[in-house]
């Protein structure tokens, strides 16, 4: 059997921006673009789901895979792998900050381990709430769910097209701004209670200046801290499940968009 060079060049096209877009979100998202993840592994999922998607795809425009229209092609196509990946993993920045939030009210902030999912380091508590965050995540089916939205997007967003809506950006943005407020959601409750205690130190020690409040209140707001940390767990499930319910919601909203 002889394959032409117009047919190479059609199985080729076909195949290369699903590819690109599906390995731009895995390199992206949180759990599977994790550094613990080899990028052998990587590529061979990618490799492995664009080749059961590509029955399912609708036909690419043919294109030179030299040519400028194909870099700009692959351009679009690594831009929303990128942007679907981004909005979930932006989820898990959200607990980085409520825990280094916790942990400079208590007296943890200097308490640091080696993240290596990052390769940075990233106080105790964050380290915490990210692993319970990555499982809760693979519990949910999250990641399941994303893949089905990256096959959804191949209808909504055809592959290999040269156009995108500015406002699937401008959605992507307005999503990074939730990520504050998510934050402090998950860590207000601790942070409430702690501000309650270091007014009550405060309170003590304008009665008694004798007190050293430093050495006695550093102590307590640490026991009382990690108190309500324990209590305050079953809190976090329902608080990160919206935030990842929203983010879900926020990649379907960013293919409408981009697609209309």
């Amino acid at each position: 059997m002889q394959l032409s060079a117009v047919e190479i060049t059609a199985w080729v096209t076909q195949m290369l921006w699903p590819f690109c877009r599906i390995g731009a979100l895995l390199m992206a998202a949180p759990v599977f673009g994790s550094a613990q993840v080899p990028v052998r592994i990587r590529m061979g999922l990618t490799v492995a789901i664009t080749a059961l998607l590509l029955p399912l795809l609708p036909a690419a425009p043919a294109r030179d895979p030299l040519g400028l229209d194909a870099v700009v092609a692959v351009a679009r196509e690594l831009l929303i792998g990128i942007a679907m990946g981004l909005m979930l993993r932006l989820v898990f920045a959200a607990l980085e900050i409520a825990g280094t939030t916790i942990a400079n009210q208590i007296g943890l902030g200097f308490a640091a381990v080696n993240d290596p999912s990052h390769g940075n380091q990233i106080p105790v508590l964050s380290h915490f709430y990210l692993i319970l965050g990555t499982l809760l995540f693979l519990v949910l089916d999250a990641h399941l769910v994303l893949l089905a939205l990256v096959a959804q997007s191949f209808q909504l967003l055809p592959p290999g097209e040269l156009g995108f809506e500015p406002a699937a950006m401008l959605a992507l943005v307005r999503w990074g701004g939730q990520i504050f407020a998510g934050g402090l959601l998950i860590g207000l409750p601790a942070i409430a209670a702690l501000m309650v205690v270091n007014l009550a130190f405060g309170v003590m020690s304008r009665a008694a200046p004798q007190l050293n409040a430093f050495a006695v209140g550093f102590p307590i707001g640490l026991l009382l801290g990690l108190a309500v940390l324990i209590f305050g767990l079953p809190a976090f499930q329902p608080q990160f499940t919206g935030l990842v319910e929203r983010a879900l919601g926020a990649v379907d909203a960013l293919l409408l968009q981009g697609g209309s």
